[in-house]
């Protein structure tokens, strides 16, 4: 295994983001809606405005919002209604998603996996740190979906930047049961947390889900105002790789903190819930996000 010169993780991780190409910026609308959404004085129709410059996003809400994953009752034509229902932040996590989404297209990750099947895993979480704030009865749900949806958009950049490094990662890990994020370190000097929040915060996503990008795998190192989140998307995260949905090699021998469960108030029960019912949440978003 070839192992990273010593360098300042942050230097390295400004250079990768730097160095990124197709994924250096959201596109225009995406990131148009993503500032509108954030700022407290934003109205549906500001957001109506934004949206409705592009077609196929338009087409996009239409769908997910009449499908069964938010279960809202008769079917939405208009979306200037769909975005009063739902909420911005709803809307501007399928806008994120459809982003997204064109980004883990067709190249390998590693042997074994695709780009596709890393979104495929993302997806995943999201939807399950969404299932997890609900049965919690979190004001979370939105944001817990966002963030489930982008945790692991430092992938992205080592794929670029680092593919021959990041294909050498996957090979060990695969064959040991190390933690994924230490040997990115060895071999690249920096690990997908930090990419991930270096990333986020180029775009510009809110601070507390930069927070989850940069610490999904430890979350204990955040204070208690921070933590909520993040800790929903380390036991999604989890659970998830755990189950083997999508690619799974960075959370697949994670052991769930008991201490840290207890910090947010979560149960074991509640956790069991959301794993048990996994695959029907993934049926229902099946075609939404993937």
């Amino acid at each position: 295994m070839t192992t990273a010169a010593a360098a300042d993780p942050k230097e390295l991780v400004t250079n990768a983001i730097k160095k990124v190409s197709s994924i250096a910026t959201l596109p225009e609308v995406t990131a148009h809606i993503v500032k509108t959404v954030e700022d407290p004085k934003s109205t549906a129709s500001q957001l109506h405005k934004i949206v409705s410059h592009d077609p196929a996003l338009v087409t996009r809400i239409l769908k997910v919002v009449n499908s069964a994953f938010y279960g809202l009752p008769g079917q939405i034509g208009s979306v200037e209604r769909a975005i009063v229902l739902l909420g911005l932040n709803a809307v501007k996590n399928i806008a994120v998603a459809a982003s997204l989404g064109q980004l883990f297209r067709g190249v390998t990750l590693c042997e074994g996996y695709t780009a596709r099947d890393l979104w495929t895993h993302c997806i995943a979480v999201g939807v399950a740190a969404r299932d997890l704030a609900k049965r919690m009865k979190v004001a979370v749900v939105d944001e817990a979906f966002l963030a489930g949806m982008i945790h692991d958009i430092g992938m992205l950049v080592s794929l670029q930047v680092w593919p021959d490094k990041l294909r050498e990662v996957c090979e060990a890990a695969r064959n040991s049961d190390r933690e994924f994020c230490e040997i990115e370190r060895e071999v690249m000097g920096v690990d997908h947390q930090m990419l991930g929040q270096g990333l986020a915060e180029q775009w510009k996503f809110p601070r507390t889900t930069q927070l989850v990008a940069g610490y999904h795998h430890r979350p204990q190192a955040l204070g208690d105002d921070n933590r909520l989140l993040t800790t929903l998307v380390y036991v999604a995260d989890t659970i998830v790789c755990q189950q083997g949905r999508g690619f799974n090699l960075t959370a697949l021998h994670q052991q769930l903190d008991g201490e840290l469960l207890g910090r947010i108030e979560l149960e074991q029960d509640v956790i069991d819930r959301t794993a048990a019912g996994l695959e029907q949440l993934m049926t229902v978003a099946d075609g939404l996000f993937t």
